[in-house]
């Protein structure tokens, strides 16, 4: 542990540091960040990005009584680190340790859970209205990236903010999405002081009183003002909104962001501050290649990431990358559109490949649903490649832009199920449950890679739209086909057929990841393994004949059993008219937290091991007990 670094215990041993020590503790911050990360892996480059930014924060405000709202918050180690967590950083996205975004019940001075984009700006507002609501004289902050704020939600709160009266809101655009320009040096300093100074200010405000009495000067002389601002710096649009913009200032500089921020203060109304960063800033490795080191598992900092040998295996995210590429050879309508995931979703070969048919269009998955529609009207076949937790937010579109239209638009849903560190805001807990309730929609989930293959090219031949949902990370090593095949719609397969006599079959309905996992626990239990394939339309003749030739049924599925998969199961039983035992397994009604996937899987029961518990504990007087042991054995 450094020196300065070891006696921060909270932002009030922060602000005891006298401003002149301060870029000494910004190194020793950025050198423990780097530290940690490397050890526990996380997100590396943006933090390393914000380390000046959040000491100056928390040195000028007054934390936890003044509001910080971190926007995606991937970046807020260092303020994690600031306020009383440098020790947990240790553990840092693992069972049982801090998360790797804020979260409201981890400490007070997480303000506002984050880990979905675009949602500071309305947040912070609506601290800024309550605080002025209940008279009391704090700040609310937003620190938003440049990539977040291409969100819609971020600019119907900009909207909003600029016509409401008596509010102390302070919004940080922290651009790190371009190197520091020559223009954010000693005269852009000496003009972010100057028009966030009281004096300018005030000025400002005489100025218009005695102006507002010769109207044809006012305008002049408010013309003035914007185009003069304009030739220095690009806010003219933050002042339309109702702000007053101030920047852009280089966010490494404390010599700058304290004063700034001090001036800040001081000013009622909705106020803008553009400052740029650098992602990566102070590791040149992570300087070079930002996306590289932007969610980096464990690694050596003085060597830097090596790519470890390839485990044979592909993940399911190359194969749809693969994918994508050979349908679109195949068929000159198939479009690649992804809302600012590029390589999470692997289309990297895809853009270099296919470059006029790949659309990134940033952080706004609304427009990206919608803007797939608008394809599909024309005859095109777009595929959406969207992680599940973020199709959650073009729902509406879903349903009112895709389905009621009944157009062919397919989507593929990455990281279906539990993905681990990133947690209960990153899980794919909730698509089936979401997407089987839509009529016209088609669900698929693959039991392996080579089957995500064939369904996908069944999404985008269907007349409609299709989603398939595969989980993240790599496949079970089957061999795949090149050739583009469909499969069936609505048609599941056995993969085991028991041999026990009438009285103790046990059927086990599998969906998509589970299906490996169900083989495994069918084993000892001798029990038959069916892989659905289709979450909707379920295969209603293979469920019926199973019902009617089983004594039980049970099914597992890597979605919240609240209306999942299971629950279409249980309602097409109803529809029949057929009574059997049935057992529901899926995640809990609960959100699952952060860790290692596989010991995710284990603590909600849906490894093997817990998928045979389970059975067994429901059906103990269907499984002989000697037949137990023996299988076991």
């Amino acid at each position: 542990m450094t020196e300065l670094l070891k006696t921060i215990d909270s932002p009030t041993d922060l602000r005891a540091l006298a401003p002149q020590q301060l870029p000494a503790l910004a190194d020793e911050l950025r050198a423990f960040v780097l530290e940690s990360v490397s050890q526990t892996g996380g997100h590396l480059s943006s933090n390393l990005g914000t380390v000046e930014l959040a000491i100056a924060l928390h040195y000028v405000f007054d934390t936890p009584r003044d509001r910080i709202v971190w926007d995606v918050g991937h970046q807020t180690y260092p303020h994690k680190i600031l306020t009383g967590r440098r020790d947990a950083m240790a553990a840092l996205r693992q069972i049982g340790g801090i998360s790797g975004f804020p979260r409201r019940e981890e400490s007070e001075y997480d303000a506002f859970g984050t880990a979905h984009s675009s949602t500071s700006i309305s947040a912070a507002l609506g601290m800024a209205v309550a605080a002025r609501h209940r008279g009391e004289d704090r700040h609310a902050i937003a620190v938003i990236g440049d990539s977040a704020l291409s969100g819609g939600m971020a600019f119907e709160a900009l909207n909003n903010a600029g016509v409401i009266e008596g509010i102390r809101l302070l919004v940080i655009l922290n651009d790190n999405d371009m190197s520091i320009s020559p223009a954010v040096g000693g005269l852009n300093r000496y003009l972010a002081r100057l028009m966030s100074g009281r004096f300018y200010a005030a000025a400002k405000q005489a100025g218009k009183n005695v102006l507002r009495h010769l109207p044809p000067v006012f305008e002049l002389a408010k013309k003035f003002e914007e185009h003069a601002k304009g030739m220095v710096v690009p806010g003219t649009m933050f002042e339309e909104f109702g702000f007053n913009y101030i920047g852009p200032i280089d966010g490494h500089d404390l010599d700058s962001l304290l004063p700034t921020l001090e001036n800040l203060k001081q000013l009622d109304g909705p106020q803008f501050l553009h400052v740029v960063t650098r992602k990566g800033q102070g590791y040149k490795l992570a300087e070079a290649d930002p996306v590289l080191y932007h969610g980096p598992g464990k690694f050596d900092p003085s060597v830097g990431i090596r790519k470890s040998p390839s485990s044979g295996a592909p993940t399911y995210t190359q194969v749809f990358g693969d994918w994508l590429c050979d349908i679109a050879a195949a068929d000159s309508r198939v479009i690649g559109i992804t809302p600012a995931m590029r390589e999470g979703s692997g289309m990297v070969r895809f853009e270099r490949e296919f470059p006029g048919r790949y659309f990134d269009v940033g952080i706004a998955e609304q427009h990206a649903v919608t803007f797939a529609a608008g394809m599909a009207c024309e005859g095109l076949r777009p595929v959406v490649a969207i992680y599940s937790t973020f199709l959650q937010r073009g729902y509406d579109q879903l349903i009112h832009d895709v389905a009621t239209q009944n157009l062919p638009v397919a989507f593929a849903l990455d990281r279906g199920g539990l993905v681990g560190a990133d947690g209960a805001t990153h899980h794919g807990a909730f698509d089936l449950s979401y997407l089987r309730c839509i009529p016209n929609l088609v669900v698929m989930a693959p039991a392996d890679e080579n089957e995500c293959r064939a369904m996908l090219t069944t999404a985008v031949r269907h007349e409609g739209p299709a989603a398939v949902r595969y989980p993240r990370g790599a496949g079970i090593g089957v061999t795949i086909e090149r050739d583009l095949v469909s499969l069936p719609i609505g048609k599941g397969e056995l993969r085991r057929e028991t041999s026990c006599p009438p009285g103790a079959r046990i059927a086990i309905l599998a969906f998509g990841s589970m299906v490996q996992p169900a083989l495994a626990a069918a084993g000892p239990l001798d029990g038959t393994v069916a892989n659905m394939r289709f979450v909707k339309p379920l295969d209603r003749e293979l469920i019926e004949r199973l019902a009617r030739t089983h004594d039980v049924l049970v099914t597992v599925e890597e979605n919240a059993v609240a209306g999942g998969a299971g629950s279409g199961c249980a309602e097409l039983l109803a529809e029949l008219g057929i009574e059997v035992p049935l057992l529901l397994l899926g995640l809990p009604d609960q959100f699952v937290d952060h860790g290692d996937t596989h010991q995710l899987l284990a603590g909600v029961g849906l490894d093997a091991a817990g998928i045979e518990r389970a059975i067994r504990g429901r059906f103990a007087d269907r499984v002989a007990p000697a037949r137990r042991m023996k299988s076991v054995a």
